[in-house]
């Protein structure tokens, strides 16, 4: 029996909030493992060219991106009113994961995952992205709260670092924690004037056996899931990273999220 990744309760708790992506990275659940309460953006504007809506599997030892198409909406809408194309067909693309994955040791159970997930009847890319969020959490065990910014921030004008301080402070936290990649989008002056303190994380390096292929790091979570049982990501989910305050100033990995933060994947990683 796989025993839940929980933190201990605190008064002020460790924030992390994230655009929500198609079964990202493994350094996306560090994330979620490492904070008290994650938070999703609904309401901002869905990005062509980011990861929200895809990501990356291996097929013959080779990344290949795998889509949730979209209706061809304006590029106005944010996320939660953009549609899933009527076309997308769900069985189709379980296949085409299912053949890439056949000869992984944790096919079954991985599989069992895909399915739920992609085969829901919404049309609403959030409400998948956020059933994708939540079941996967489930599978590896993670019950940090995620929560849905517009329900604790309602209609806003704020944006970016403003915005962010905003639901830190109706949160009550005490940290905010970011991937090491918004280190240039932030001003630990800003967060300290509020009492917060801002940490980020950094993905260690997490290297498996693919199949006998040279190793594709920083694929979807879900190529994790067929080469690795869940009971041994445990550490790696807790642990695998460092914290830290800024790029030169390293924390001990599994400190105290009071005192610490979370990674960033380089430039070239999908969420």
């Amino acid at each position: 029996m796989t025993v839940a990744m929980s933190r201990a309760v605190k008064a002020a708790p460790a924030v992390a909030i994230m655009q929500p992506y198609l079964f990202p990275y493994i350094g996306y659940f560090q994330l979620i493992a490492a904070v008290d309460q994650f938070v999703i953006y609904d309401t901002v504007k869905y990005t062509k060219k980011g990861w929200i809506n895809r990501n990356r599997f291996l097929r013959d030892g080779e990344p290949v991106v795998f889509t949730l198409p979209l209706d061809k909406d304006g590029d106005h809408l944010d996320i939660r009113e953009r549609r899933v194309a009527a076309s997308f067909n769900p069985d189709r693309l379980c296949a085409q994961i299912a053949q890439a994955y056949r000869r992984a040791p944790h096919l079954d159970e991985t599989m069992g995952l895909v399915e739920t997930v992609l085969r829901i009847e919404s049309t609403n890319l959030f409400d998948h992205l956020r059933r994708a969020l939540a079941l996967t959490c489930a599978h590896l065990s993670i019950d940090t709260p995620v929560r849905t910014a517009s329900e604790i921030e309602g209609v806003t004008d704020l944006r970016r670092q403003d915005r962010v301080l905003d639901i830190c402070e109706r949160l009550g936290a005490s940290t905010y924690i970011n991937p090491i990649g918004g280190t240039a989008l932030y001003d630990p002056a800003a967060f300290a004037q509020r009492g917060i303190a801002l940490r980020f994380l950094r993905s260690r390096p997490f290297a498996y056996g693919q199949a006998n292929h040279p190793f594709v790091p920083w694929l979807s979570i879900l190529d994790v899931l067929m080469f690795n049982p869940r009971s041994s990501l445990r550490a790696v989910l807790t642990g695998g990273y460092d914290l830290i305050e800024q790029e030169d100033n390293l924390c001990p990995a599994g400190a105290s999220s009071d005192a610490s933060s979370i990674p960033r994947p380089s430039q070239a990683v999908p969420g």
